[in-house]
């Protein structure tokens, strides 16, 4: 009897081992752009109980995760996430790049070597120089994982997919449709299905209004909105502007859900016998028409309506592949965009901070030192680019100009910390800069990296552009993993955005990317 009851128990534990240790038939990664973890706070009782709320009271959830470098943006974020390493090893360290000897900024993603499908931009993954989960996803099952990607940009869309993904689509600017890029072979039927027949965009187009889904006296999240006229927003494409516009506001992330149903319908996800992915990306950002006003009525119907919308998501996952059999990881990209406008005299502490005559400056002091030659090549995102082929032509020694530059450059007001790119190469950095050094590669990084002090302008002097208010505060970001059997959590340690991808990885039991420095979270390491 003894014996009997022994065994049973052996079986009972081996069980429910299996049981918690199963690996999921699908992950899907949720990321949204720009997502708020105070904003989810504020706007909590408008929410209903299937989207937000079930996340969050159903999931492991971890408060906030932090980046590790300043100036994050959507590119360098989701490469972040996605590897599991920082833009020091993955090379995305910006939206843009700049080329100075053709005087043009570029996706950092742009590649000529490619063609568009359904648009005219040219992109691939090849910058992107460390693997993501989906590259290892794609290695460890010898190519039998589907991995695709859905978002509004380019840049999120084939960063959270990766090099070895089977596609990745977001919307074009210009005519609304699901793009890609000839990297990815071959496009499924049902997207092309979907771009060229009546559920596309266009044909809906005229017909699309946002004004408020909550009467406006719900909309009080905020007590300094002024307006109480509600808005209304209506999308043609006669403005040129209407897709652009399209993908700042809530209907973007109901475009999304569109498509994604497509794949969980046609694309076979959760039959194979490896484990597939699906990476979509959410928007939660200001409206393209209110990026100068903060503590809308328009960021709380955004919210309000996504909340919706991941309520829908998760109710097709768990209709046609279920969530016991699905790994959910939601998060968000760790900033927040916005064009800060003051009332007419009122006095903040900073000043304006001019790149081009920085640079001037700069050009003219080494002139005096090294002879009369143009040893500055201009600034770009945050830093400084030497004439590297004068200096060279001279026989100069780089790392003494750079030093010599920055003790220049340090000495201008709104300058919080001047570090050079041989610092950075050969390990001469300190706490001040180590954000300089995680947020930069050592390819295409300028030579002087500068970090202004908080409420500076950057004014470029260009008619067209607004100057650019310094603001580097952390977002709150919070990280769920939910389905697959997770039990609910909360903790309330912040933990690295570098250490999403490993903890992913461990879940599909799988590498982690090959950048990533980190061990999985240790809830999902330690035996309770």
């Amino acid at each position: 009897m003894r014996r009997l009851i022994t065994s049973l128990i052996a079986i009972l534990a081996v069980t429910n081992l299996e049981a918690q240790q199963q690996a999921p038939k699908l992950v899907v990664c949720i990321t949204v752009d720009q997502l708020r973890g105070d904003y989810i706070e504020y706007f909590y009782n408008t929410f209903g109980e299937g989207g937000f709320k079930r996340l969050m009271n159903e999931g492991r959830m971890y408060k906030n995760i932090r980046f590790e470098f300043s100036n994050v943006d959507q590119a360098s974020a989701f490469a972040t996430i996605f590897t599991g390493s920082n833009p020091c090893y993955h090379g995305i360290a910006s939206d843009k790049k700049y080329d100075f000897n053709k005087g043009k900024e570029t996706s950092s993603l742009n590649d000529p070597n490619y063609l568009g499908n359904y648009t005219r931009d040219n992109y691939s993954p090849k910058a992107l120089l460390a693997s993501t989960i989906g590259d290892e996803l794609k290695i460890a099952s010898r190519g039998r994982s589907d991995v695709f990607a859905i978002a509004p940009n380019a840049e999120s869309a084939i960063l959270s997919a990766g090099n070895a993904a089977n596609g990745a689509f977001w919307m074009d600017d210009y005519n609304g449709k699901w793009a890609t890029t000839t990297y990815f072979k071959g496009i499924p039927w049902y997207v092309d299905r979907y771009n060229n027949g009546t559920e596309s965009l266009t044909p809906r187009l005229e017909q699309m209004t946002w004004t408020p889904s909550l009467p406006i006296d719900k909309l009080n999240a905020f007590p300094y909105v002024l307006e109480d006229i509600p808005f209304k927003y209506t999308f043609s494409e006669k403005s040129g502007t209407a897709y652009l516009n399209i993908k700042t506001s809530p209907f973007i992330n109901k475009e999304i859900n569109r498509l994604a149903l497509q794949f969980l319908e046609y694309g076979g996800f959760g039959t194979r016998s490896c484990p597939d992915m699906l990476a979509i990306t959410y928007y939660a950002g200001n409206y393209r028409g209110t990026m100068s006003k903060e503590y809308t009525r328009e960021i709380q119907d955004t919210y309000y309506q996504l909340d919706k919308d991941i309520e829908q998501l998760l109710g097709a996952i768990d209709k046609k592949i279920g969530l016991a059999n699905t790994l959910i990881v939601f998060t968000g990209s760790g900033y927040y965009s916005s064009i800060e406008e003051y009332p007419e005299g009122m006095l903040l502490a900073g000043g304006e901070f001019h790149p081009k005559r920085c640079t001037a400056l700069l050009n003219m002091y080494l002139m005096a030192i090294y002879g009369q030659t143009n040893w500055v090549t201009g600034y770009y995102n945050n830093q400084i680019y030497l004439n590297r082929k004068a200096i060279e032509d001279a026989k100069l020694n780089l790392p003494e100009i750079q030093m010599k530059a920055a003790e220049f450059v340090r000495e201008f007001s709104g300058v919080q910390h001047v570090t050079t790119d041989y610092s950075l190469k050969t390990g001469d950095w300190n706490e001040g800069t180590s954000s300089l050094r995680q947020g930069t590669h050592h390819l295409g990084r300028g030579d002087l990296i500068v970090e202004l002090q908080p409420g500076w302008v950057i004014n470029n002097e260009v008619a067209k552009e607004k100057p650019k208010v310094v603001r580097n505060n952390a977002v709150i970001t919070p990280l769920i993993f939910f389905g697959n059997g997770i039990k609910p959590e909360h903790i309330y340690r912040e933990i690295k955005a570098t250490e999403v991808a490993p903890t992913v990885t461990h879940v599909l039991r799988i590498r982690p990317p090959n950048a990533s420095r980190e061990l999985p979270l240790s809830e999902f390491t330690n035996k309770k």
